[in-house]
């Protein structure tokens, strides 16, 4: 579990983080969302330690990263897996060998474990017998589920994604969903998104944080998001005909 406690940040002047607190559950996948310029962004990398907030309190399972060393900071980044928005895989390098990289990097593994380890990882990602190809040689999907596999080599504790489904296809950006959401739940991570993504919202989203203007406007879940009073979170999520169709669907039909 991550706990952020009344952090504030600001640049130059101009506060983008107003006291937000927010818990971000273990075993579950944990949304943030909000318009551009929200503040989601700065919440995640404040959480991850890449800013530092100049009030309040982030907890990694009661550990406070605001008052960590360098050594313990370290040691932290071991337990933690990055999916990147654009994946950000070495195209130099192979499927096998992108994977592998934070192994050879980070563990004390011989390469025999290692080759098994990434194997397990392209395997469950269903990416078995792509490892010799290069990333250019793949499709979008495809090169999102190798960084998955990369992200979950280390078998973190802690799984951060940046917007997971940017540039995907509806079809293949539910699939990301499905695969995140199973990993987190088999493997018992703590999992944050950041993400604009409607889809994932309703689809996974299982404790959703709603930013706006850098303050928590709204914390629920999936179900919990059509009978919301937030008009900000309202305009957001259920802007498109669309969506707004949706909503009234379920609202309608809960109870007949």
């Amino acid at each position: 579990m991550i706990e952020v406690k009344n952090v504030t940040k600001s640049f130059d002047g101009k506060t983008i983080l107003h006291d937000v607190s927010a818990t971000f559950e273990t075993g579950k996948t944990n949304l943030i969302i909000g318009q551009s310029g929200s503040g989601k962004t700065v919440l995640m990398k404040s959480v991850i330690g890449l800013i530092h907030p100049e009030e309040g309190e982030i907890l990694y399972d009661g550990r406070d990263i605001m008052k960590m060393n360098n050594s313990e900071m370290k040691n932290l980044r071991r337990e933690i897996g990055m999916l990147f928005q654009g994946s950000a895989l070495f195209d130099s390098e192979t499927v096998l060998g992108n994977v592998m990289f934070p192994l050879v990097m980070f563990s004390d593994m011989s390469r025999e474990e290692m080759l098994e380890r990434a194997h397990f990882c392209l395997d469950r990602v269903n990416l078995k017998g792509a490892d010799s190809k290069y990333p250019s040689e793949i499709s979008g999907g495809m090169q999102k589920r190798v960084a998955i596999a990369r992200a979950i080599a280390l078998n973190p504790r802690y799984l951060f994604c940046d917007e997971p489904n940017s540039g995907l296809d509806p079809r293949t950006s539910i699939l990301i969903d499905e695969l995140l959401s199973d990993i987190t739940h088999e493997y018992d991570i703590t999992t944050v998104i950041n993400t604009h993504d409607m889809n994932s919202v309703l689809g996974i989203g299982e404790n959703i944080l709603f930013l706006n203007k850098g303050h928590r406007e709204w914390v629920g879940d999936m179900k919990k998001i059509y009978h919301s009073s937030s008009e900000a979170l309202n305009d957001f999520v259920f802007a498109t005909r669309l969506f707004r169709q949706v909503k009234d669907y379920v609202v309608t039909h809960e109870h007949s």
